[in-house]
């Protein structure tokens, strides 16, 4: 083991197994945290500091050196990546096995350099990250299933999708004034499956200036992929404004969204929408924005049953992109399992002209600050999905649609809400629309061609930049449809 934390420069030398159990990364972590952080070696060797993109991509794991290849009955395989370009730090890989672990070796042998020449690195390399493999699609290959690569982010892929939004670890600043803080899993445990298992056990240890956390990972492909989630954080300084569970995303444009946007694509996104269900048992759909400026929601709740960044799009048709097949990126559901108390499910959402960056981050906020010295923990599966449905009986948002009504005043927006599926019956239900600031004025509900119904209702700024604005449709006063809630900004 390398031995950069103090906790273990005593516990191994070389790669001599040393015991493990299931509270190692736990002690390794609390004590990280009761010590003065010291960051992550970033130097690379000379043959790597000036690798480029396309040099980096180079560097290619070799698949007939995959981890358990050969085991028997053993359907889950690792492979690893390179360090060079941007993923700098050394990151430890370690393989567990019953109760002990030892640290895995680097070398050049395990990667395909062509057409570069292979270069002259010792076993102190490292790696810088892995990736899992497992029969998901089919039981003659194995899909790749999922990645952790990058400060604490990894993402995951269902059955027939590709992937598109990630997940992290902890999120410390996200859209915050000052600079976001980004703690990076600095080790690994790859626990060895046993033959005929559905599911692998990962370990990760978390350290950053100003927090370090011990996280169990189980993980089992499927339709869904789920990811269940151990997470405990020992924070070195006061956390007032923690992220835990944070989902990042990218959000362009949609329906309700193009404004100057000059595009052949009818949409452009990783997820289209923030979907919430509360503490009281209330279904609510959030659609994203790419707002001129930074925006902040907080959607305050306490004992939270669920909440996610979700892709309901899922025809070619809806993005038009051969290339990129946004119609199959995952929705990412977050299922809280024990009582997470009071807080916010917070989204950011940031200015992009592209869609190459990252610009949408939802997770939780407690309402209390983590305190320095104290440890929280927090658990949770994280769904990969296509098809998540919370409350399956409400119609749920299919779509929203945002213009200017036709007329004089082009100020007035025609705001058009398409719902589908749920226990809605053949009867029109009715429609309750609201708006914080503003008018509302002819809100009907009608018949949809194809099925579902279909809300339109007339918004009226009155010369004001932004309003809260919400729709929902009932039936004797009792909801069918889950709640739509949207920002609109001038």
């Amino acid at each position: 083991m390398g031995g950069w934390w103090p906790a273990l420069a005593a516990a191994a030398e070389g790669l001599t197994p040393i015991p493990f159990g299931s509270e190692t990364v736990v002690q390794l972590a609390r004590a990280l945290a009761a010590d003065v952080y010291v960051a992550p070696d970033t130097t690379l060797p000379a043959a790597l500091a000036g690798a480029n993109y396309d040099q980096y991509r180079d560097f290619r794991y070799r698949p007939d050196q995959a981890l358990w290849r050969d085991l028997p009955g053993v359907d889950f395989q690792a492979q690893f990546f390179h360090r060079g370009f941007l993923f700098k730090p050394r990151i430890e890989i370690h393989v567990v096995e019953g109760d002990r672990a030892r640290e895995l070796p680097f070398s050049t042998s395990l990667f395909n350099y062509s057409p570069n020449p292979t270069p002259a690195l010792d076993d102190s390399t490292g790696f810088a990250g892995f990736r899992l493999h497992a029969p998901l699609n089919s039981h003659e290959y194995l899909d790749e299933l999922c990645v952790f690569l990058g400060a604490s982010y990894f993402r995951a892929v269902g059955k027939g999708l590709a992937y598109g939004l990630s997940a992290r670890g902890l999120a410390l600043g996200s859209g915050d004034p000052g600079p976001e803080e980004f703690p990076v899993f600095r080790a690994f445990w790859l626990h060895r499956p046993e033959p005929g298992s559905t599911t692998i056990t990962v370990d990760a240890l978390l350290d950053g200036p100003s927090v370090a956390g011990a996280y169990r990972f189980q993980i089992q492909p499927g339709e869904d992929t789920v990811f269940e989630v151990d997470a405990r954080l020992f924070p070195r300084v006061d956390l007032a404004h923690a992220g835990i569970a944070p989902l990042t995303s990218m959000y362009q444009f949609d329906a309700s969204d193009r404004t100057g946007i000059d595009d052949y694509r009818p949409s452009v996104h990783d997820s289209d929408g923030l979907g919430l269900l509360t503490g009281t048992d209330e279904q609510v759909w959030r659609p994203l924005h790419n707002p001129s400026s930074i925006q902040h929601s907080g959607f305050q709740d306490r004992t939270p049953r669920g909440f996610g960044l979700m892709q309901r799009k899922r025809g070619f048709d809806d993005f038009e992109d051969a290339e990129a097949g946004y119609e199959k990126r995952p929705s990412a559901w977050i299922e809280p399992l024990d009582d997470w108390g009071a807080g916010e499910v917070h989204l950011v959402e940031i200015p992009t002209a592209d869609e190459y960056q990252d610009n949408i981050v939802a997770f939780w906020r407690p309402a209390g600050a983590l305190k320095a010295g104290s440890e929280s923990r927090w658990r949770y599966r994280l769904h990969w999905t296509a098809t998540k449905l919370w409350k399956p009986g409400l119609a749920h948002v299919a779509a929203t649609r945002i213009g200017a009504r036709p007329g004089e005043d082009r100020s007035i927006r025609l705001v058009v809400i398409d719902f589908e599926g749920g226990d809605i019956g053949t009867d029109a239900p009715q429609v309750e629309v609201a708006a914080n600031i503003g008018r509302i004025a002819n809100p009907v509900v009608h018949a949809r061609p194809g099925g579902g119904w279909r809300v339109g209702f007339e918004f009226a700024p009155d010369g004001r930049t932004s309003s809260e604005l919400r729709a929902r449709l009932h039936r004797g006063g009792a909801a069918v449809s889950e709640t739509w809630v949207y920002r609109w900004s001038a």
